[in-house]
C-alpha cells in the first residue's frame, strides 16, 4: 500500500506542476500533507516536517549565503573576463550561444556545487537569451544537463556517497568512469548544438559585426564597439517561438537593438555598473579560490564557509553599511525564492521518508528484478539510477537502495565497484529533480516555470544519462 501511495504522491506532484495547476511551493507542501493523512499518519505530520526541515536546513543556509556570496562576486566583476571570453565565441549566433551555455556550465561546475554553477551561468547568458528572444528553457535544459554530468566529480557528492555506502575508494569509482563521462559531456555539447540550430532556424542567423553592444540600455557584457544588433538577411523572422516561463516569442523581422520595455532587464553585467571593483579583482579571485579549496578539502561545513565568505566579500568590497544593505537587498528575491522552495521540499522529503514510502518503493523495485538479471546487476543499477535519483534524494538512493543492489550483484559475482560506477549514470537526470534545491536557483534566476523546465528537459536528460551508461558498458568500465 505504501509503495502505491508513494508512487501516486510523486506522480500527482509532477502532474500538477507540469500542468501548472499548482505552484511548486504549494504542491511540495500540500500534496505530501494530504498523502500523509491518507496513509493514516496525519498525527505525525509535524514530526516528519520538522525532521525534513532539520535535514535540509544546512542546505538552505548554504544556498542563502552562496547566493549572496556569488551575487556579490558577479556584482564586483569577478566573472566578467570568463563571460566575455564565452560571449566572444557566442557573438549573436543562437547556435553558438547555446553551445556556449553548455561550455560555461561545464567549466563552472568544476567547483562541485550546482547552485553556484547556475547562478554564474544564468547571470552571464540570460541577457543574451532575452535580448535575442531565445527560448529560456533551452538555457535551463543545457545548463542542468551539463552540470549533471559534471556533478559526478568526487567532490560533487554522488561519487562520494557511493564510495561511502559501498566502502570503496572514490577515485576507483571516478577515474575509470572518465571516458564514459567525457562521452556524456560530448553528448551535452551535441545536444546544445542541435537545440542551438533549432533556435537559429526559428530566429534566423543574428550577427554582430565585431562585438556585443555596450550601450547602457542594451548591455550584455561589453566587449567592444557600439555596433547595432541586427537580423541577417538569411533570417526567417517568422516570430514563431516556443513558450517558456517568460514568453519566448520569436524575434520577428525588426531591428532587435531598438529599445523596448525590457531594456532594464539587461543591465546585470553592465561593464560600467557602479558595483564593479577592479582594484579588488585579485582579492576577490583569491578569496573565491580559497573558498572553493576549503570546500574541496572539507575544512569546515559548506554553510559556514559561505557565511564567512559572504561576510568578508561584503565587508571588503562594500565597507559602507548602506552599500552592504543595497547588495543584500538586490539578491534578497533569489534568496527568499530558493530558501522557501528548499523548506517546502523538506515537507515532501520528510513525509516520503517518515511514512516509510521510500523504503517500500525501493524494496519493491529491487524485488521486481528477475533472478536472470543477476549477472547484469551493474547495468540494472545504472538503469534504476535514472528514476530513483529523480524521485528521491541522493542520500536516499545511495545509502538506502544502492547497498541492496550491490549485495544482489555480489551474489552473482558483480563487484561493488561496477555497481558504484553504474550508480552515477543517472546524475544528468537527477539535476532536474524537484528534490534538488539547486534546480530552483536555475529556474528562479532564469524566470522559467519549473513545469516548463521539467517537460522540456527530462527527455534530453534521460538520453544523456543513457549515453553515459552505454559508454561505460562499451568501454568495459561497467
Amino acid at each position: 500500500m505504501l509503495t502505491v501511495l508513494g508512487f501516486a504522491m510523486i506522480a500527482t506532484f509532477l502532474v500538477l506542476i507540469m500542468t501548472k495547476k499548482m505552484s511548486p511551493i504549494a504542491s511540495l507542501v500540500l500534496i505530501p500533507a494530504l498523502f500523509c493523512v491518507a496513509v493514516g499518519q496525519g498525527a505525525k505530520l509535524g514530526d516528519y516536517v520538522i525532521e525534513g526541515v532539520g535535514t535540509l536546513a544546512p542546505t538552505a543556509a548554504m544556498l542563502m549565503f552562496a547566493i549572496v556570496y556569488f551575487g556579490v562576486m558577479i556584482d564586483v566583476g569577478l566573472f566578467d573576463p570568463i563571460v566575455r571570453a564565452i560571449l566572444r565565441f557566442c557573438k549573436a549566433d543562437p547556435m553558438r550561444i547555446v553551445v556556449g551555455t553548455a561550455l560555461l556550465a561545464a567549466i563552472v561546475s568544476l567547483d562541485g556545487d550546482g547552485s553556484t554553477t547556475f547562478m554564474i551561468t544564468v547571470s552571464a547568458m540570460y541577457p543574451l537569451y532575452k535580448r535575442l528572444k531565445m527560448s529560456l528553457v533551452v538555457m535551463t535544459c543545457v545548463a542542468a544537463t551539463a552540470n549533471g554530468v559534471m556533478n559526478t566529480l568526487p567532490w560533487g557528492g554522488p561519487t562520494a556517497r557511493a564510495a561511502t555506502a559501498l566502502k570503496v575508494d572514490a577515485a576507483d569509482i571516478f577515474v575509470p568512469m572518465i571516458p564514459a563521462l567525457a562521452v556524456g559531456l560530448l553528448a551535452v555539447i551535441l545536444l546544445a548544438f542541435v537545440l542551438g540550430r533549432r533556435e537559429r532556424k526559428r530566429l534566423g542567423t543574428l550577427t554582430l559585426d565585431e562585438a556585443l553592444v555596450t550601450e547602457p540600455e542594451t548591455v550584455l557584457v561589453g566587449a567592444g564597439g557600439g555596433d547595432r544588433l541586427t537580423k541577417a538577411p538569411r533570417g526567417t523572422g517568422n516570430g514563431t517561438g516556443t513558450g517558456t516561463g517568460t514568453g519566448g516569442a520569436g524575434a520577428g523581422g525588426a531591428d532587435i537593438a531598438e529599445g523596448d520595455d525590457e531594456e532594464q532587464e539587461f543591465k546585470g553585467l553592465d561593464p560600467d555598473r557602479p558595483t564593479l571593483r577592479p582594484k579588488l579583482y585579485w582579492f576577490n579571485a583569491g578569496l573565491t579560490v580559497a573558498l572553493l579549496a576549503a570546500m574541496i578539502l572539507e575544512l569546515m561545513p559548506i554553510p559556514v564557509l559561505f557565511l564567512i565568505g559572504a561576510a568578508l566579500a561584503l565587508t571588503v568590497n562594500f565597507p559602507r553599511m548602506p552599500d552592504q544593505r543595497a547588495r543584500i537587498a538586490a539578491h534578497a528575491d533569489n534568496v527568499l525564492n530558493v530558501s522557501g522552495m528548499v523548506f517546502a521540499a523538506a515537507v515532501f522529503t520528510g513525509v516520503l521518508t517518515g511514512t516509510g514510502m521510500v523504503e517500500h518503493m525501493a524494496d519493491w523495485l529491487v524485488g521486481a528484478i528477475p533472478d536472470a538479471m543477476g549477472p547484469h546487476m551493474a547495468v540494472v543499477t545504472g538503469v534504476l539510477s535514472l528514476p530513483l535519483t529523480y524521485f528521491m534524494s541522493n542520500d536516499g538512493f545511495y545509502f538506502g537502495v544502492l547497498p541492496v543492489l550491490a549485495e544482489a550483484g555480489a551474489a552473482h559475482g558483480v563487484s561493488h565497484l561496477e555497481i558504484a560506477r553504474a550508480s552515477i549514470a543517472g546524475q544528468p537526470l537527477h539535476m532536474s529533480s524537484p528534490l534538488v534545491p539547486a534546480v530552483y536557483v536555475l529556474v528562479g534566476m532564469a524566470k522559467v516555470e519549473f513545469g516548463d523546465h521539467t517537460r522540456f528537459t527530462v527527455k534530453w536528460a534521460v538520453l544523456t544519462s543513457l549515453v553515459v551508461l552505454c559508454a561505460g558498458v562499451l568501454f568495459g568500465i561497467i
